[in-house]
């Protein structure tokens, strides 16, 4: 879990009321934060599961501009966060960034709800396959954006300030349970978090699916009141800590100054009392890569730089060693962060499967009927059992041979997640290359609402591997930025993994936008035209498969390049945590 040292830049700190104050905090404001958070993911991935059916019945959008548009929906949601981060470290506080998050994200489902409850919001309805179906005018298409945009700023208000607020309710040094309460606590969260999930895709979806979309809206608006209201309730009760300032504070200084200071000669680094460094600091000189940078912690004026306590007089004319190595380490993995935009692709496709299980057979019975939106369950399930099967089962097995606690290295999960990243589109291209043939062999062809003869189930494989991409792939990363950092730095690492989900979802809508211009040439059905039967979403897969095996070449590349990754380094936090002065992030 995202754990920060007592005293790094980013910290946010208990104010003496709430330390004094035993009333709160504690298990009593746990069912107040789990509902918040376990009410919003049911919402928001109940709503997105289904979207694209949406937008294309009820606003006649086309396949490709509608999952561009969801895709710039997942894009704008996971840059949101980071900033609701730099707001709660660096001036709301947690509390209140969470507390207006989930409103605005309520005010979000309550305006997409108003689109489809007021007929004026959306185009007249018609057949699809008429031909002749209105388009959304400016003033339609701006509420949804709106209500889209809205839920987007909510979600970077709840996300990346949820689980960390959580546990500052029960941080506690002095405790010797502290560390099981904590457990328990992380426990019951992730708990939460993934049976919203499930229900999400499972009964949000089938009530869409069987009630419309007014009761299918207002049902997720309903829980969002509900979360709303239940945050608010626990004012009292919680624990609220006050902000501090924020890494990126940091980061910026050591660029401004390291640019003021670039008419510098770089002194040895060994060079004793000229690199400014806080009292009894392990790093009393900077390392050798990116020496550039050392420039910004060079001492050139004793008098003028430093006051009587040996702290810098001004941190944006003189920055410690420290603040330098922080920095350096986030340069240090970027190239391996790109690697992760890719596969971002791959695991942000919802919309496509979507109305590929809409044209198959999805029925379990005679009586009842699959959701469409729900097939993504089962990636779910693999990723849950998977994880489970591999931190219980062969972690144990596995470090016997490569004599590593954690079984395999972070590089060596990263790379597995992108090889399944592969298998999963090479197996979607493959089935819908046989959907689609069987779709015109019944002459089907020229009626894409019309069932293929095949079930559904055949999507199951794609699901499963994509399930285990994310499973290997996703948390290896975390970890990965965790271990390459120092724990004041863990709330900059979910950062990156969120920014690579965001430019990964741009950088999904770029490819069909260009397959969908480039296909459709010279009058040519495209690649992801509205006609299944007709265009080659096969070979939209086979595009993302060829992509994603170049990749993985890439990350091969940045991994050798980045030599290893189980190399650790004693951080001033981690000497703080033998103090026991840790607070959690």
């Amino acid at each position: 879990m995202e754990m920060e040292r007592k005293g790094s830049s980013s910290d946010l700190v208990k104010t003496s009321e709430d330390v004094l104050d035993g009333k709160k905090g504690g298990l009593k404001t746990m069912p107040f934060i789990i509902a918040n958070e376990a009410l919003e993911r049911l919402a928001s991935v109940g709503l997105s599961a289904n979207m694209i059916m949406y937008l294309k019945n009820e606003y006649h959008l086309t396949n490709a501009r509608g999952q561009i548009t969801l895709f710039w929906w997942g894009a704008i949601s996971n840059f949101t966060p980071v900033f609701g981060a730099l707001l709660s470290d660096s001036y709301l506080g947690r509390y209140y960034v969470i507390a207006l998050g989930t409103f605005i994200s309520f005010l979000g489902m309550v305006v997409l709800w108003l689109t489809a409850i007021i007929k004026e919001a959306r185009p007249h309805r018609c057949k699809l396959d008429s031909g002749n179906c209105l388009k959304p005018d400016i003033g339609q298409l701006a509420l949804l954006l709106s209500s889209f945009a809205l839920m987007a700023i909510g979600a970077g208000g709840i996300r990346p300030c949820s689980l960390a607020f959580g546990a500052d309710q029960f941080d506690n040094p002095a405790n010797p349970t502290n560390g099981r309460i904590l457990q328990s606590f992380f426990n019951w969260y992730y708990a939460s978090v993934c049976i919203s999930v499930l229900i999400s895709v499972t009964v949000i979806v089938y009530i869409q699916t069987q009630f419309g979309w007014v009761v299918g809206f207002g049902v997720p608006a309903g829980l969002m009141l509900l979360a709303t209201i239940f945050f608010l309730l626990g004012f009292g009760l919680f624990i609220k800590m006050k902000a501090k300032k924020s890494l990126l504070t940091g980061f910026a200084q050591v660029v401004a100054v390291a640019w003021k200071t670039k008419h510098l000669s770089l002194l040895p680094v060994d060079s004793n009392g000229w690199y400014h460094h806080e009292k009894d600091s392990r790093f009393t000189f900077p390392t050798h890569k990116l020496r550039f940078l050392n420039k910004a912690c060079i001492i050139r004026n004793p008098e003028k730089d430093l006051n009587p306590n040996g702290t810098a007089s001004d941190q944006w004319n003189l920055c410690t060693v420290q603040q330098v190595e922080e920095f350096k380490a986030l340069i240090k993995v970027i190239p391996m962060w790109s690697t992760g935009i890719m596969i971002a692709v791959t695991l942000s496709q919802h919309a496509f499967p979507v109305l590929q299980a809409n044209t198959m057979d999805r029925h379990l019975n005679s009586h009842f009927e699959i959701p469409a939106a729900s097939y993504g369950l089962f990636g779910i399930i693999t990723l849950t059992i998977w994880i489970a099967i591999y931190d219980r089962i062969l972690v144990p097995w596995i470090s016997k041979f490569t004599k590593k606690p954690r079984g395999l290295t972070f590089k060596q999960r990263i790379g597995i997640g992108l090889l399944f990243s592969c298998a999963a589109q090479a197996v979607a291209a493959l089935v819908e290359r046989e959907r689609r043939a069987r779709a015109q062999n019944e002459g089907l062809a020229k009626n894409p609402l019309s069932q293929v003869n095949m079930s559904a189930f055949w999507l199951v494989p794609q699901h499963c591997l994509t399930g285990l991409a994310e499973a290997f792939n996703a948390i290896g990363q975390i970890e990965f930025y965790y271990s390459q950092f120092p724990k004041s730095m863990a709330s900059i690492g979910v950062a990156l993994f969120s920014l690579g989900m965001g430019f990964g979802n741009v950088f999904g809508s770029l490819i069909v936008e260009i397959v969908d211009h480039v296909s459709s040439k010279g009058g040519r059905v495209s690649w992801v035209s509205n006609n299944l039967n007709l265009g080659h979403y096969d070979y939209y897969y086979w595009v993302l498969c060829l992509l994603s095996v170049g990749n993985l070449f890439y990350f091969i590349v940045c991994g050798w390049a980045y030599g290893s990754d189980e190399d650790t380094r004693f951080w001033e936090e981690d000497q703080a945590e033998k103090k026991g002065e840790i607070v959690m992030l």
